[in-house]
């Protein structure tokens, strides 16, 4: 079973990339990860390290625990 976390993370993710109108692959150019790495995300497969959360959040344009 997948940690609530990780699928709450991948959640907000997905929501806040689509409200954007991005792709997975503009939300990867974004952050400088690749987009195979964003969709594990979205996918709750990847335990992602705080340095890309600190990517991700500043390409969404968030702060990092607003995607927790």
């Amino acid at each position: 079973m997948k940690r609530k976390i990780l699928r709450q993370f991948g959640n907000k993710v997905k929501k806040l990339r689509k409200a954007k109108g991005w792709t997975q692959d503009e939300l990867a150019k974004r952050t400088g990860l690749h987009r195979t790495y964003i969709g594990s995300i979205e996918r709750s497969e990847r335990n992602v390290s705080l340095i890309n959360i600190e990517k991700i959040a500043k390409a969404l344009g968030v702060i990092p625990k607003n995607l927790l």
